[in-house]
């Protein structure tokens, strides 16, 4: 009994993520000294040294004196460049969808975030510091996202973005129609089932918020006079569709056909509020100027398609082409996996569609923190904003190019070193454990015993 326990020890401690990288309480002084940094906005500074204090961004330049306490790190021959923020991602969340309703803006992400997810430190590993942590898109109107930095070892609260905007999940075509998917028997189909039924529900939702709106504003001027006015009934469906009217939410909407994109884009304009983000966006590329126009961002995939009808027309030139009819667009993963190698995908853009390196680097930077409302804390280097940096061993853009020390508000909380160091212990730790749990060798008989 004793072996077999001792067997299953080490199997599990094989088989479990790795922990949390220890950290100081509060976050003490970096200097990075001799980096190539890639500022994104400032152009690219060689042996430049970065001094990390109180969470931000101290100073920029050559020759930097460490403070007291400081940890120093040299940076001759690597790379610096802001943290990377994925634009759509699902990790660390318990539940995706809702999809009981076709309106579900009263279901909140963080409600259901797993900060324990070990995806979280593997993006770490990939130079990731944050993501935008969207609702499924099972819905028209899905869910309230989530804007999170990747603070592996805190709390599901300590991981949220101070300060970020509030946003929420939007959806069109064949996720929300479902038109891939088996019926079952006596099963009743959820309204709406084809594209022009998603606009009568948009129009709908939109209409009872701007009635919902005016009944707290009356009543706001009644209770000026009367202090016995009855105010409405709260309506926790109505109520983020309200403060997207009134710019203090940001719509992140699931979309790829050009049809269904500029159906939006008007439905939107006529209710008077903005499409912050039009995610996948695979059609994007034809009514780019439209887009544009707008003033709505686009997240998009860099080289996936072709894998339902809806994605058959999208192409990996997009990207550029939106790009230069003037929208604000990123890559994102979509993906627990793809979130790793961000950098590799914004590459691509220099091979699709001839774009710069620092367009390239903004496609998973400035351009990310922009479309969630975060562009003035993170996105770039400069003095003043939130210490979320990447070290690398080679230019990001190269695909031999390794994440070595990932920093989030001035601590680390990805090292390479220690990764390794963290590793070969629990390694030793199993093999021990397996060692000490073989019986030992029975004796063999001799002439002596017998």
């Amino acid at each position: 009994m004793r072996t077999t326990a001792l067997t299953t020890v080490a199997l599990v401690i094989a088989a479990a993520p790795l922990a949390a990288q220890a950290r100081p309480a509060a976050p003490q002084p970096i200097l990075i000294r001799n980096a190539t940094v890639l500022t994104i906005t400032k152009g690219t500074l060689p042996s430049t040294d970065i001094l990390l204090e109180g969470g931000r961004i101290a100073r920029i330049g050559s020759g930097l004196t460490a403070p007291a306490g400081a940890r120093v790190i040299d940076a001759t021959g690597k790379y610096v460049m802001p943290g990377i923020i994925d634009a759509h991602s699902h990790m660390m969340s318990d539940a995706i969808n809702e999809g009981s309703l076709s309106v579900t803006s009263m279901t909140r992400i963080e409600d259901v975030l797993n900060p324990t997810a070990v995806n979280v430190y593997r993006a770490l590993a990939g130079g990731v510091t944050a993501a935008n942590l969207l609702h499924g898109s099972a819905n028209t109107i899905g869910g309230q996202s989530a804007t999170v930095k990747l603070k592996y070892g805190t709390s599901a609260s300590e991981m949220l973005f101070a300060g970020a905007p509030p946003g929420i999940k939007f959806a069109l075509g064949e996720n929300v129609t479902r038109k891939n998917r088996l019926a079952l028997p006596g099963s009743v189909a959820r309204y709406p089932t084809t594209r022009m039924g998603q606009e009568e529900v948009l129009r709908d939702a939109f209409t009872r918020a701007r009635e919902y709106q005016q009944d707290w504003a009356d009543h706001r001027t009644r209770a000026r006079t009367d202090r016995n006015a009855v105010a409405p009934r709260r309506d926790l469906e109505l109520e983020p569709l309200v403060e997207i009217l009134e710019g203090k939410r940001l719509v992140h909407a699931h979309s790829y056909r050009a049809d269904e994109i500029h159906m939006l884009l008007i439905l939107a304009d006529e209710f008077g509020f903005k499409v912050k983000t039009l995610q996948h966006v695979l059609e994007g590329y034809k009514v780019a100027p439209e887009i544009a126009k707008h003033g709505a961002g686009a997240s998009t995939f860099a080289d996936n398609w072709s894998y339902k009808i809806e994605a058959y027309d999208a192409i990996p030139h997009a990207a550029a082409i939106m790009t230069r009819a003037g929208v604000i667009t990123t890559i994102n993963s979509d993906s627990d996996e793809r979130i790793r190698r961000l950098n590799t995908d914004a590459a691509k853009m220099m091979r699709y569609g001839d774009l710069t390196e620092e367009e390239a680097l903004k496609l998973i930077t400035w351009n990310a923190a922009w479309q969630l409302g975060v562009e003035d804390r993170v996105g770039s280097i400069e003095v003043g904003k939130d210490a979320d940096l990447a070290i690398w061993n080679a230019h990001p853009l190269s695909v031999y190019a390794s994440a070595e020390t990932t920093i989030i508000d001035g601590q680390v909380y990805f090292d390479k070193q220690l990764d390794r160091e963290m590793r070969e212990r629990r390694e030793a730790e199993r093999q021990s454990l397996l060692a000490s749990s073989r019986p030992a060798p029975a004796a063999l008989p001799n002439e002596d015993n017998q």
